[in-house]
């Protein structure tokens, strides 16, 4: 029974020192598992916030740049995010390349992307209720005024 239970500690305290293992995302997966719903996401320069990648490409949300200022509420319009052969990559204004991404499944609910060859560049995203709720909470409240003018 001791050994049972040493055993058990045992994996029960490794656990965590084991990296999860992440399942590569071609571009289907990805918008299948990405559109439409709402994700959280951390990036490794300290960036965060929270939005949604709809159908279109289009992207909403709010953003946090470097972990400094006030976040913000960003639209970006239909066909930022497309899909080119079996990569995800962005279409930004006033950019000189166009990046794509590589995007890992990590969990039942979070995905990690990085920078198509930068390892080092990468952003954590998780699904959820937190992330809704964190996207329902930055938007400007309508006032009476807006209201009047509709």
């Amino acid at each position: 029974m001791r050994r049972c239970l040493a055993f058990l500690a045992a994996v029960l305290v490794a656990a965590p020192l084991v990296p999860a293992r992440a399942e590569t995302m071609d571009a289907q997966a990805a918008s299948g598992f990405v559109v439409g719903r709402t994700f959280s996401f951390n990036c490794f320069e300290g960036s965060s916030g929270t939005g949604r990648v709809q159908a279109d490409g289009s992207v909403a949300g709010v953003i946090r740049l470097r972990g400094q200022g006030n976040a913000r509420y960003v639209e970006l319009p239909a066909g930022t995010l497309l899909v080119k052969g079996e990569a995800v990559c962005a279409k930004l204004k006033g950019v000189a390349f166009q990046p794509c991404f590589a995007l890992d499944k990590t969990g039942a609910s979070s995905f990690r992307g990085n920078l198509a060859g930068f390892e080092r560049m990468w952003c954590e995203f998780n699904r959820g209720s937190t992330a809704r709720a964190q996207l329902g909470a930055r938007r400007k409240p309508v006032t009476a005024e807006v209201q009047a003018q509709n």
